[in-house]
C-alpha cells in the first residue's frame, strides 16, 4: 500500500504536461493570483469504498531568489482509519518563475516508519535542461546526481501548473502529449492520451464538463495505464476526479472545494 497511495495522490498533479514555449505562448494564468485546490481520496477495498484522505494544493506569488515567482504546495494526510495500517503525512513544495520555468522542488514524505527527502534544482544551458537531484533516505544517506538533458523537464507540480495554461481545444482523440518528470535521482518517461469529454459530479455536489485525459508509463518496456483524469474543459483544467487502476483495487479522488 505504501508506493501506490504515494503515487496516487502524486498523480494527481500530472494531469498533463507542456513544453515550456507552449506556455509561454498562452499567455495566461488560468490559477490567479491565489488558489486553493481541495480533494476526498478514496480507495476500493473488498467492494467497499473506504475514505483514505485528503489532499490541498494552494498556489500563492513568491520571491525565489529576488526574483518574481510561483510557490504551490501540496499536503496530503490519510484519513485515521488508514492510520492504523499505514500512516501517511506529506509536504510537497514547487516553486516556478512567472513564465512557468520550473525553478525548485521539495518532497518531504513519511510514509509509515519511513521519512525521505526529494530535491530538484533547475538550470538551463542554451537548449538543454540541467537537473541537480538530492535524495535522503529513512536511512540518513543522501545520494546526489545532476544530469543534463536535450528536453525539456519537470517535476510533478510543475508540469501541473503547466498544463493550466495550455489551449487542448483543438486536440482530436487520441491526441499524446509526452511527459518527462524529473524527481529523487531519476527521470521518469510518461505520456498522456486524449480520450475525449464526459460531465463529471465532485464531492462538492457540481457537476463539470470535462476532458478525459489517460496517463501512461512505461514498465518493461509496454506502456501501461496507471491512471484516468478528468479535468474541467476550459481554461483552467482543473482536476475535478481521479481513477487509479491497482492490482488489488482501485482509488478514486474527487474535488471537495475550491477557493
Amino acid at each position: 500500500m505504501n508506493k501506490t497511495i504515494i503515487s496516487f495522490i502524486l498523480l494527481l498533479l500530472v494531469v498533463m504536461t507542456g513544453r515550456v514555449g507552449e506556455c509561454r505562448a498562452a499567455g495566461t494564468n488560468a490559477f490567479g493570483e491565489r488558489e486553493t485546490i481541495s480533494y476526498q481520496l478514496y480507495f476500493n477495498w473488498k467492494f467497499i469504498w473506504i475514505k483514505a484522505g485528503t489532499a490541498s494544493m494552494t498556489t500563492i506569488p513568491a520571491v525565489y531568489y529576488g526574483k518574481p515567482a510561483y510557490k504551490t504546495s501540496l499536503i496530503t494526510k490519510s484519513s485515521p482509519r488508514v492510520d492504523k495500517f499505514f500512516m501517511m503525512r506529506d509536504t510537497i513544495m514547487s516553486y516556478c518563475a512567472e513564465d512557468l520555468t520550473p525553478l525548485y522542488y521539495r518532497k518531504g514524505a513519511r510514509e509509515g516508519k519511513r521519512y525521505y527527502v526529494d530535491e530538484v534544482w533547475y538550470t538551463a544551458s542554451g537548449n538543454k535542461s540541467i537537473a541537480t537531484m538530492r535524495h535522503l533516505t529513512s536511512s540518513g544517506d543522501i545520494l546526489n546526481e545532476k544530469h543534463t538533458y536535450d528536453r525539456d523537464v519537470s517535476d510533478m507540480v510543475n508540469s501541473f501548473m503547466r498544463v493550466r495554461n495550455m489551449d487542448a481545444s483543438k486536440w482530436k482523440v487520441g491526441h499524446v502529449e509526452p511527459i518527462f518528470i524529473a524527481g529523487g535521482t531519476e527521470l521518469t518517461q510518461a505520456r498522456l492520451i486524449y480520450k475525449g469529454r464526459k460531465t463529471v459530479k465532485g464531492d462538492d455536489g457540481k457537476k463539470y464538463p470535462c476532458l478525459i485525459l489517460s496517463y501512461n508509463e512505461k514498465d518493461d518496456g509496454k506502456w501501461k495505464e496507471i491512471v484516468k483524469f478528468f479535468v474541467t474543459d476550459d481554461k483552467r483544467h482543473i482536476p475535478i476526479r481521479l481513477d487509479l487502476n491497482l492490482r488489488f483495487g482501485t482509488a478514486k479522488a474527487f474535488i471537495t472545494s475550491i477557493r
